[in-house]
């Protein structure tokens, strides 16, 4: 267990840790030169063709230091704030961690949280100052930022670059002597915990694991704790490029097993394996469960399919701890899942997932979080996830809605735009900090309701994408809120509800109500479009009808034939407006997120 070192990779979005880690194997010749790409080790097309990474991915390497051999197991972690879960749960397999800064940007609210998490779970931390080739690179001002950030000696940060491959051996050095070697008995009962898991069509699901005590076996009879359930480990190994198998894993090490589990909700991440014969006598202390920060609803565009989009979600959810999702139906769209993510971007890239990896269509309803109602009765608290589960509003005292602290971190340019921004989205400034001269930290108190749609991609527009956003939640408030209906041709779409604050909603209702006569076809009858709150229609819009020229054969004669001819073709009008329904496009439910 002494040559084994367990460590991850941490830092901002976009700070280079994916092209380091590349280097890494590279150097360590974990990968054959052929076989050698960018970003090696992100194997999800989307992660490739969006430059992110998704899902954190575990790799062993081989490394001989001063005539020893070592092993070194990797996770290299995405850098965005909707999948810190990711981050979080490769922190709990590790003994250290790499801080990667890029040294042109210097530090970034992410960097910040992301090293929170590794300090509270006492991981070493190795500070790196990457992309040291680039032309606008500024060391001596960002090792100062790392030195006061977590107050090591200026000495200690390596210099490097992940395109040219400079420091890397410095690197490789730094985790061999400054991580310490997993401590763990060999001898002990068999405890691992499960920190990520993948379906394969063919074998069934794989878990990965890092043993903490004792081994485990080829053959050997397993339990998983939470699931209660025993199976043979049909094969264990560990991660290479591919996975190799092998007779035993011992203690300290990360590996993968394989035990013909098809059902998704036997494996759980966070779990503990032991083994039957010799069980451990409590489980390893997991991840905290995690929160959903946005729900939307998901719903098949053809509603047969309701059971492969539960089977596919259930698969995804193996391969992302952190989706949430629950049956729900909706009159206008059918059976579905109400589906909490972490974000809008992990939201979005769920959506693809379930395109590309099940070939599934499915319709996004609006996003929004959930909020507390309280009733007059006896202030009896019921939990409102979706708008159309809102009470009525005479049975309502009050609506709590959650609470953020958020954290931006941007040049002192920028400063007035943001607190605009922020200030429109109902925030208020709690602090603000200059880390330099140029940098500044601000704080705000917002609701989270205004931050799930465009915040984000605002806050990037105004400060010219210098700004970097970091949020945590900071408990319920009580708020002003009531609940904006739409009505096409006098019925209700409750997939367009949405609860809104009493100031926003005459400007939103007037908004939506004119985005969707643009986005919603043209009918043989003429389609009211009307935003209310409660019985009182606040804005209106009407799409006309197409109309015939059922009076084209009348040539001169008397106006009463003309008119007897339109007095006809208006009550079938009327007729067929009472029968119409109409359809709404997709396009229009995803518009209502992007007006301004």
């Amino acid at each position: 267990m002494d040559h084994i070192r367990n460590f991850c990779i941490i830092a901002h979005i976009d700070h280079g840790k994916s092209t380091l880690a590349d280097r890494l194997l590279q150097t360590t010749n974990t990968i054959a030169e052929r076989k050698m790409q960018a970003q090696a080790l992100d194997d999800m097309d989307l992660e490739r063709e969006r430059g992110i990474t998704i899902k954190s991915h575990a790799i062993q390497m081989d490394y001989e230091f001063n005539g020893k051999k070592y092993v070194l197991n990797l996770i290299d972690t995405p850098g965005h704030v909707d999948f810190s879960y990711e981050v979080s749960r490769s922190i709990a397999a590790c003994e250290g961690a790499l801080l990667i800064v890029d040294a042109a940007q210097g530090i970034q609210a992410q960097t910040i949280s992301n090293l929170y998490l590794a300090l509270e779970n006492d991981l070493t931390i190795i500070p790196i100052l990457n992309k040291m080739d680039l032309p606008g690179a500024m060391p001596e001002e960002v090792t100062d930022q790392i030195v006061d950030l977590i107050g090591c000696n200026p000495l200690e940060v390596i210099p490097a670059s992940g395109k040219t491959g400079m420091g890397v051996n410095e690197i490789l050095a730094a985790i061999i002597d400054r991580i310490p070697a997993p401590k763990g008995d060999p001898k002990a009962p068999l405890r691992a915990m499960i920190f990520d898991s993948v379906f394969n069509l063919f074998r069934g699901i794989i878990a990965y694991f890092r043993v903490f005590d004792g081994q485990i076996n080829k053959g050997d009879l397993v339990k998983f704790f939470a699931a209660e359930n025993n199976y043979h480990a049909d094969e264990v190994g560990i991660l290479r490029m591919d996975m190799e198998p092998r007779k035993f894993v011992g203690a300290g090490d990360v590996g993968y097993i394989i035990s013909g589990i098809k059902e998704a909700n036997e494996v759980h991440v966070g779990d503990t394996i032991t083994t039957v014969a010799n069980p451990c006598a409590e489980a390893i202390k997991g991840f905290e469960v995690v929160k959903p920060m946005v729900f939307a609803g998901v719903y098949p565009v053809d509603t047969d399919e309701f059971e492969d989009l539960r089977a596919s979600l259930e698969k995804l959810k193996l391969n992302d701890a952190s989706l949430v999702f629950e049956p729900e139906s909706s009159q206008a769209l059918g059976f579905g899942f109400r589906c909490g993510f972490l974000g809008m971007l992990h939201m979005e890239i769920i959506q693809e997932r379930l395109e590309r990896e099940f070939n599934m269509t499915v319709i996004t309803t609006v996003p929004n979080v959930s909020y507390n109602a309280y009733l007059t009765k006896d202030l009896e608290m019921v939990e409102v996830n979706n708008p159309s589960e809102l009470p009525e509003p005479s049975k309502i005292e009050y609506i709590e809605e959650p609470y953020i602290k958020a954290q931006i971190i941007t040049k002192s340019d920028y400063v007035g735009q943001i607190m605009t921004l922020c200030i429109e989205k109902r925030g208020e400034l709690k602090n603000q900090v200059y880390l330099t001269q140029s940098r500044v930290e601000i704080t705000f108190e917002m609701p989270l309701g205004e931050i799930v749609f465009d915040f984000y991609d605002k806050l990037k527009s105004c400060s010219k994408g210098y700004a970097s956003f970091d949020y945590f939640p900071i408990g319920m408030k009580k708020s002003d809120l009531i609940k904006l209906d739409i009505l096409l041709n006098a019925e209700q779409v409750d997939a367009l509800s949405a609860l809104v604050h009493r100031s926003n909603a005459y400007d939103l209702g007037k908004k939506i109500c004119l985005k969707l006569k643009e986005l919603i076809p043209r009918q043989q009858f003429e389609i009211p479009i009307q935003a209310a709150i409660g019985a009182k229609i606040i804005a209106r819009e009407t799409i006309r009808a197409l109309r015939k020229d059922v009076t084209a054969k009348c040539y001169g004669g008397d106006i009463s034939r003309k008119r007897k001819l339109l007095e006809k073709q208006k009550e079938g009008k009327k007729r067929m407006r009472q029968v119409g329904s109409v359809e709404v496009p997709q396009e229009a439910f995803l518009a209502v997120l992007k007006l301004d």
